[in-house]
């Protein structure tokens, strides 16, 4: 299927035209039958004698309903613009050409309609040098008669020719419906349409809407039940249990965890100048107008601050308009969707030269360059696909190469300039090497470490790192003269500098075994103590093993119950122990 969308003046004929191509009636309201006039969009599909189908938006041409047009054209790859030869080009057809070309849709064509009426000739070349001027270029141009049927079958020529040169969809891309029309049908409950211009829907799917995960019930497309609908094509979309109240028009459903919805976007514009855009605008993308403010930034770039989120992606193409003025102030080129805050003095114009070259096609080198780090998934919701030569630095994350660089020559220097500062730790912790390098997640710490320099139990410090000679030298001053079971005073201790601090210090590098914050004994203890209590008869009791360690109480009760923790001895029910 393939799918236009009309444009034109109010009552130029786009209902009648649509009406005579397809025998189907586009306007789907009885006022808008009565009063003569497109309110709302409609909807209606033909067959061509190339086996193409091709279904019609018919957008409302009076300038009331501009909005309602604009919900119709937003989703839609190509127009049909049409312009009554008896009248020739009005207010009205100029803004929907200005909406096409802000829209940046470059495929259409030009009818002349009520040729029976007066000459197409005049209007059809005004309209082509008007449309010549804008992305659409030189199109081809048919006169008709929706009422005496001349020209039609030249016009559905002109539309297999034109579906012919549309850009094939891309089948691959996650869906992202924007929903023009919701209602609820008796007996199965919500109904949404709108235009699938890329991926693929299946019945079964989950997909977002705002906050919420929602589940494809049915589809149909042109009257008829699918399993699967691919794009391009005109889609309505069964939702199990959502309440129609919870829907409305501008809305997306969206394969979930692919898009990042957004209420602050920096943009390229393409038409007015930025400066002398109004302060509150309407912003149009795919269905939905959302109340904007606008932030001047360089001639032609701008801040959007939306007043509801949508989910905008790099490259979309949406369309400021002044409803106050019925002005369309132009396009616009999302150029970023998560834009960085502009608080500090001169930030804005330094903002504006970094968007100055951006082009609004989705880059990951230009996104890692400006962003250092971000995780695979955001880039893959901001629109940025992850090919080329980058991989992820650790787990999803990706980095600048340049600065990941940076940080791996930093790293080193960081974890020397703490242990200088704390020369009792045996290395830096790594949440305090993460802050100190601005890093958001320990896993990227992990993965900068480089030999000489290793993890070990949640510190970096270098492979072959040892005690500092200061604590070696009081560990040493203060077992002088004791035995292998000798447990110095803590009042000695603590005169000789030795703390807390220095004994767990101690402890970590293996110059003591602390049996309890106070009751330490010189490295090798566990082991003499092991072979003291292998040459005494077994099992033993504690105080048996006492006289055979030569040491006291405070020392004894400790000493066997660490033994007993790493299985050199066990401990029986009579209390009595012997070596395992």
């Amino acid at each position: 299927m393939h799918v236009l969308a009309t444009a034109g003046h109010v009552d130029h004929g786009k209902s009648t035209l649509v009406r005579a191509l397809t025998g189907m009636e586009p306007d789907r309201w009885a006022e808008e039958r009565r009063r003569g006039m497109t309110i709302d969009l409609g909807f209606a599909w033909t067959t061509l004698s190339s086996g193409e189908t091709v279904a019609f938006v018919d957008v409302p041409g009076h300038e009331r309903f501009v909005p309602n047009m604009l919900a119709g054209i937003g989703p839609v790859p190509a127009a049909m613009i049409v312009v009554a030869a008896d009248e020739g080009w009005m207010p009205q057809s100029a803004e929907h050409l200005a909406a096409l070309a802000a829209l940046d849709v470059r495929h259409g064509l030009l009818v002349v309609t009520r040729s029976d009426l007066a000459d197409p000739a005049p209007a059809l070349a005004d309209a082509r040098a008007r449309i010549a001027a804008t992305p659409l270029g030189a199109v081809p141009a048919v006169a008709v008669s929706g009422l005496t049927g001349e020209g039609l079958d030249e016009l559905r020529t002109a539309l297999d020719d034109l579906i012919a040169a549309l850009p094939a969809p891309s089948l691959d891309e996650p869906v992202r419906l924007w929903i023009d029309r919701a209602f609820t049908v008796k007996g199965a409950g919500t109904v949404v349409t709108g235009t699938l211009g890329a991926g693929v829907l299946r019945t079964g799917d989950e997909l977002a809407l705002g906050d919420t995960v929602v589940r494809v019930r049915g589809l149909q497309s042109l009257g008829t039940s699918a399993d699967s609908v691919e794009a391009v094509a005109r889609v309505a979309v069964n939702l199990r249990g959502t309440p129609r109240d919870d829907v409305s028009r501008g809305d997306a459903l969206l394969t979930p965890g692919r898009f990042r919805p957004t209420d602050l976007v920096d943009v390229r514009v393409h038409g007015d100048a930025a400066a002398d855009l109004p302060a509150t605008m309407t912003l149009h993308a795919g269905s939905a107008a959302v109340p904007v403010r606008v932030r001047p930034l360089g001639p032609d770039t701008a801040r959007l601050r939306l007043n509801r989120a949508l989910p905008l992606r790099i490259g979309d193409r949406a369309l400021l308009r002044d409803p106050g003025l019925h002005h369309v102030a132009g396009g616009v080129t999302v150029l970023d969707v998560a834009p960085p805050t502009l608080q500090r003095r001169g930030a804005a114009a330094a903002r504006a030269g970094v968007l100055e070259s951006m082009t609004g096609r989705p880059d990951l080198a230009g996104e890692l360059s400006r962003r250092r780090l971000i995780r695979g998934e955001t880039l893959t919701a901001m629109g940025v696909p992850l090919t080329g030569s980058v991989s992820p630095v650790a787990g999803d994350w990706y980095a600048d190469p340049t600065h990941w660089a940076s940080l791996g020559e930093r790293l080193p220097a960081e974890v020397t300039s703490y242990l200088r500062e704390h020369p009792l730790e045996p290395g830096m912790p790594i949440d305090a090497l993460r802050h100190r390098l601005g890093l958001p997640d320990r896993t990227l710490v992990t993965a900068l470490v480089r030999a000489p320099l290793q993890l070990r139990g949640g510190r970096v410090a270098a492979a072959q790192s040892g005690p500092p000679e200061e604590l070696v030298a009081l560990v040493a001053k203060a077992f002088d003269g004791l035995g292998p079971f000798e447990a110095p005073e803590a009042y000695d201790l603590t005169a000789l500098g030795l703390g807390p601090r220095q004994l767990a210090a101690a402890a970590r590098t293996g110059l003591v075994v602390q049996l309890s914050p106070q009751v330490v004994l010189a490295a090798g203890a566990v082991e003499a103590a092991g072979r003291a209590l292998a040459a005494i008869p077994q099992p033993f009791t504690l105080s048996e093993a006492r006289r055979a360690l030569g040491t006291t109480r405070r020392v004894a009760v400790p000493l066997l119950e660490l033994l007993d923790r790493r299985t050199v001895t066990e401990r029986l029910p009579d209390d009595r122990r012997r070596l395992r």
